[in-house]
């Protein structure tokens, strides 16, 4: 499965481009890329971006594809589905992502074939971009951006998905989660990316 790596965003909370922010000698969002080719599942990775900001990601050896939509997410999800069929979809500022965890839902996703496979907490929050996506559900986002609705968990509620229980997991998995939306957000994984 080819892994789907969202850069398309402003990061207005960061003051700069934050995905090409160097943490540990290195762009924030190669952070994120290392640990999901980890996985045993993951055969490559392609960057979902903007037009302006392509060429940039490209420098750093990776395909990249503009999503024409900027819609945030949904339409991040539904320009990789319509352009790589099947992905795993992770945010580009996710630089704790465990590679054991992408293999358990992608093995989830190909065992019970549903459109999608998502992390759900105990409160009914979704995690839509640390999740596998079936090519089909783009018929599912191409109805709801047509009318309009661009929130993608509204979306993969009516896809009847498949939901991976988030509580009952190792704890160190929920890391996987933490992505970087401030700078001092950063002091908080400093210590642990030794990639």
């Amino acid at each position: 499965m080819i892994a789907a790596v969202l850069a398309g965003g402003k990061a207005k909370r960061f003051g700069e481009e934050k995905l090409l922010y160097k943490v540990s000698g290195k762009p924030l969002i190669l952070h994120a890329i290392e640990r999901v080719s980890k996985a045993e599942k993951i055969e490559g990775v392609v960057i979902i971006t903007s037009r302006e900001k392509k060429e940039t990601f490209e420098r750093l050896g990776f395909r990249a594809i503009v999503d024409e939509l900027e819609i945030g997410p949904i339409g991040g999800v539904y320009t990789a589905l319509r352009e790589l069929g099947d992905v795993f979809v992770i945010a580009g500022d996710m630089p704790s992502i465990k590679p054991e965890f992408v293999d358990y839902i992608i093995e989830k996703f190909y065992g019970l074939k549903p459109l999608v496979c998502v992390p759900k907490w105990k409160n009914g929050h979704l995690e839509p971009l640390h999740a596998a996506y079936s090519k089909n559900f783009s018929k599912i986002l191409e109805e709801q951006i047509a009318e309009g609705r661009y929130m993608l968990n509204e979306a993969i509620r009516l896809s009847n998905p498949c939901y991976i229980e988030i509580e009952p997991l190792p704890k160190e998995w929920h890391e996987s989660f933490f992505n970087i939306n401030t700078k001092s957000d950063l002091r908080k994984i400093k210590g642990s990316l030794r990639v």
